[in-house]
């Protein structure tokens, strides 16, 4: 893989206040590509698995890292500077590859089985039309690709995916739905994306997927200390484990698979038995290759 290096010193990143208990690392240039992002999630696994005192939350982004901390165990010029030291760190890493590469060892493939077309991809034959082809072109398009997870937003468990082909670009729907079904697998512009929660969106809906991304039920208890930190264990075993509320994370890429009714009905009924479990494998492709 191409980019699994810090970017070098006539291109570093800048470190800026972003709220009272949080800031911004910002990497350049403030672009979406694989390199940048490669970047930003080496240093934030960097920050997960040798924390500092008071850090709380890491929120990865196409081209920056939100670092949130505890205002009273940091003021944000010793937090500015604590980043500043790790990153001078990783910099001077980066002749390590045994080191430098062990995010890229820890990254997950997903793979998302999904139902085309019919009444759960309603928008299927738009896509189709718009790029002049069948719907089974349309599939085997969007089921041939990788899928980079850059971030995640918008509702929780929401992956921003990167790596759809242009020939099932599709413009999104010039009036947005009331209502999108949780699990709903949507197309807008050139990127693809899978609703975690009922909600509006105007994306072009082509299938659906029966595996949940966002379960409530296994959030993780509220922190009341105030003096608590993020901690390298408990936050990967929160990132890795089932007992975490979202199925994807940053970093990850996904494939998508096509399933039948049949196949559908079925994993429905292990996921609402409690007995589903996702297709989760380690990514075969590390950093430097």
């Amino acid at each position: 893989m191409k980019g699994n290096k810090l970017t070098n010193a006539s291109s570093s990143p800048t470190i800026k206040p972003l709220s009272d208990i949080a800031l911004l690392i910002e990497f350049y240039p403030a672009i979406i590509s694989e390199e940048i992002n490669d970047q930003v999630h080496q240093l934030a696994y960097h920050l997960e698995n040798v924390p500092l005192a008071g850090v709380t939350e890491l929120v990865p982004a196409y081209s920056s890292l939100a670092v949130f901390y505890n205002p009273l165990m940091k003021t944000y010029d010793q937090m500015k500077a604590l980043m500043e030291e790790r990153l001078q760190a990783l910099y001077e890493k980066n002749t390590d590859k045994a080191k430098t590469n062990e995010f890229f060892k820890e990254r997950r493939l997903i793979t998302i089985p999904v139902l085309y077309g019919g009444e759960l991809g309603p928008d299927i034959e738009i896509v189709a039309e718009h790029n002049q082809l069948s719907i089974e072109e349309v599939v085997k398009i969007h089921t041939s690709r990788e899928y980079r997870v850059y971030m995640m937003g918008f509702s929780p468990g929401f992956p921003y995916l990167g790596g759809m082909s242009e020939e099932i670009a599709t413009p999104r729907h010039e009036v947005p739905r009331v209502k999108v079904q949780a699990g709903s697998v949507g197309i807008a512009g050139s990127q693809t994306g899978i609703y975690p929660l009922d909600s509006p969106g105007g994306w072009q809906i082509i299938g659906k997927t029966p595996v949940p991304l966002f379960n409530i039920s296994n959030f993780p208890k509220p922190h009341h200390d105030p003096h608590f930190q993020l901690k390298g264990t408990e936050h990967q075993e929160g990132a890795y484990h089932s007992s975490f509320p979202v199925l994807i994370r940053a970093g990850d890429t996904i494939r998508f698979t096509e399933i039948d009714e049949q196949e559908f009905d079925f994993i429905m009924s292990e996921v609402q038995a409690g007995s589903y479990q996702p297709m989760i494998e380690k990514y075969s492709c590390q950093g430097g290759e």
